[in-house]
């Protein structure tokens, strides 16, 4: 079938989807080659039709999201990919589209950002779509990102996500709130979270921090819009493509991320959960995204919780390095950081972390215990590097 790929209300390009694998078999007239989605490959602004439909079918909902073979079993589909053309590929990330050459639709029709949903979906995702109803498959779940199982709802008039966790300690979506008040404290730009619980399991909400103006392009496409050269860390790689792009700040605000991301021994920052924001109209670069999507963090699924060397080797850091000691040397500047701002934490992880009957007191004072470590830890490095750049409390947290 015959679209036009579009960019909010821009015609990027005519493409040829094939009706039975879904995959983008032809790309036709191009129109506006610089509205082609960052990070696919392209000769003399013709997108390479490989690298165009690795793009499109990575808009669809992962094989290894929880949940989906069941989710679609009920919904009467057979893949994932099938539920792309459905929904026109429109997702509440960005502002790409298809729109289809026989029955033209209009954006301020369709988009999700101004119009409502099906939550059909979604409940789908969740296990809890009952047998025999009339399937709307009209849903910016189709092209949602992660292993975990998710769902976008519309809240007082909001779009928020909603996110789970897994066994044994249903913890992930706790920890995005835990993330929340170090970030608030600390500074630093993020998305902010709040604690669900429903049928005495907890889930993460948040306000979806993208609008019907502009893109989240992952560090995934802004990485490659470069090749690589093999004398360069992934590090320095990824920062020469944000300033050949002219992302504003874009070093100061991933190192912020890194420094987070070591104190909460995050360990699934991969490339597609961080990024930067554009306005989708002029293209110019907003900055690097707000941090979000950090559950995978604080021993999120380890039953010892150890600030030891042996535990800590076992805990893997993305994207940079392989381990948060290596990652954490990336960062050149610390003058920002102010460690003092998270005395008396240890009070806001019980109230989060005790919401989850899951987690017994022992687990979170464990948790309290091995983060005021990890805090320890990062105030030592920092003094013996800038001894007087930062201010730091160097006493252990009480509980």
């Amino acid at each position: 079938m015959n679209y036009i790929l579009m960019h909010r209300k821009t015609p990027v390009a005519e493409i040829e989807i094939d009706t039975e694998t879904v995959a983008i078999s032809k790309i036709g007239n191009v129109f506006a080659s610089d509205h082609i989605p960052i990070g696919i490959d392209s000769e003399n602004g013709e997108p390479n039709r490989r690298s165009l439909d690795d793009w499109w079918r990575g808009r669809s909902i992962p094989a290894s999201r929880q949940n989906l073979t069941e989710a679609m079993e009920n919904l009467g589909i057979l893949s994932s990919e099938e539920l792309l053309t459905r929904c026109f590929g429109l997702s509440l990330s960005d502002q790409y589209w298809v729109n289809p050459m026989k029955n033209l639709l209009k954006w301020d029709d369709i988009n999700f950002f101004d119009n409502s949903f099906s939550e059909d979906v979604g409940n789908a995702l969740f296990g809890k779509m009952e047998q025999g109803e009339d399937i709307d498959l009209t849903s910016p779940d189709n092209t949602s990102d992660g292993v975990l199982k998710k769902k976008w709802k519309i809240i007082d008039g909001k779009r928020c996500l909603i996110k789970g966790g897994d066994l044994p300690f249903y913890q992930q979506p706790l920890n995005e709130v835990c993330a929340t008040i170090i970030m608030e404290r600390l500074n630093i730009p993020h998305v902010p979270y709040s604690v669900h619980v429903e049928d005495d399991v907890p889930y993460s909400i948040c306000e979806c921090f993208i609008n019907s103006k502009t893109d989240l392009v992952s560090a995934f496409s802004i990485k490659n819009t470069q090749n690589m050269n093999k004398n360069l860390s992934k590090y320095q790689h990824f920062i020469d493509c944000c300033k050949v792009l002219g992302i504003p700040k874009a070093q100061e605000d991933i190192e912020k991320m890194l420094v987070l991301d070591y104190l909460i021994l995050n360990e699934d920052r991969h490339y597609r959960n961080f990024g930067a924001i554009r306005d989708a109209e002029t293209l110019e670069w907003i900055g690097i995204a707000p941090v979000f999507d950090s559950g995978t963090s604080l021993w999120h699924n380890q039953s010892r919780i150890s600030p030891s060397h042996d535990i800590l080797r076992k805990i893997k850091a993305k994207p940079f390095e392989g381990s948060h000691e290596e990652q954490i040397k990336l960062v050149k500047d610390f003058s920002w950081l102010d460690l003092s701002a998270l005395n008396g934490i240890d009070a806001d992880f019980f109230d989060i972390l005790s919401k989850s009957q899951y987690i017994d007191d022992q687990r979170i004072y464990e948790i309290c215990k091995g983060f005021s470590a990890r805090v320890q830890s990062l105030s030592q490095y920092v003094h013996s590097l800038q001894p007087k750049t930062i201010a730091i409390n160097q006493g252990d947290h009480e509980l």
